[in-house]
């Protein structure tokens, strides 16, 4: 990847009817990409209509981020799904946010598993690649970002599927390289200037710092921030302000003749 170009997203639309989660209206303008929720983990039809007509308004790429059907925990605690019923749940989500994004004409880009279908259930066994046979199934040419060294990542090269490794500049890591379990010191990280550097670390040096200290080595394409975090306008702003004053650009990694999942006016026949 050219060091003086990356693609940073946000994970959006995560709001339910009245209850407001992130900041949406203000954070788009800041990135290039957003992951936007599917209605299990958060979200709902008005929200997810709301987010993708915000994102074609700035010409943002967009993705589904799909998780488990938890909205009281936020998708982040471990539900017992067994690999078919997660392969299901998937396929579900996909096929919500690919239908209202058709009507407006939007391109769906790639798919980000959201909270614990990263870890821990992510990690179980079977289930990292259940995770990914549902998105092959849904489109084989559809990317899953992925933080490299995860089961997600490992079972998305056994089969073959396209990936964007991505980094966590506001999340702390172990380390193996893995993410830090929220519960401990220094996981979840809330100073926009400690995120910015990490950001322009893991652009600029392909490395991050883990919570013990040790130099962890990363290649990431694409930077993300959860949009639950407290900062997440602040984290934003400085990122892309440190980045761009770094000389590096910020710019989506999805090419429209390549990454189109069905475009409004075409059918699925025609495309597979």
């Amino acid at each position: 990847m050219d060091s003086a170009l990356i693609d940073l997203n946000v994970d959006a639309g995560e709001s339910f009817g009245p209850w407001q989660m992130g900041d949406d209206e203000a954070v788009f303008p800041l990135v290039s990409t957003v992951n936007i929720a599917c209605g299990f983990h958060a979200g709902d039809p008005g929200t997810m209509h709301d987010a993708l007509e915000r994102a074609k308004k700035l010409g943002l790429a967009v993705g589904a981020h799909p998780g488990l059907p938890d909205l009281l925990g936020f998708g982040r605690r471990a539900l017992a799904v067994s690999p078919r019923e997660l392969h299901d749940l998937l396929l579900y989500q996909l096929g919500a946010i690919w239908g209202m994004a058709r009507s407006l004409g939007i391109k769906v880009s790639h798919a980000k598993m959201h909270g614990a279908l990263t870890a821990p259930v992510g990690e179980a066994p079977g289930m990292a690649e259940a995770i990914v046979r549902a998105v092959r199934d849904f489109d084989e040419r559809l990317p899953l970002y992925v933080i490299p060294g995860t089961a997600i990542s490992v079972a998305a090269a056994r089969l073959d599927h396209p990936t964007v490794s991505e980094g966590l500049p506001e999340r702390g890591y172990l380390p193996d390289g893995k993410l830090a379990p929220r519960s401990l010191p220094g996981a979840v990280i809330t100073d926009p200037d400690a995120a910015a550097q990490r950001a322009l670390q893991m652009v600029a040096e392909g490395t991050v710092s883990a919570i013990d200290g040790t130099v962890v080595h990363v290649a990431v394409q694409s930077l993300g921030i959860h949009g639950d975090n407290p900062k997440v306008v602040g984290i934003a702003t400085k990122i892309r302000s440190t980045l761009l004053g770094a000389g590096i650009a910020i710019e989506s990694l999805s090419k429209p003749d390549e990454t189109a999942l069905w475009p409004a006016g075409a059918s699925m026949l025609d495309t597979r």
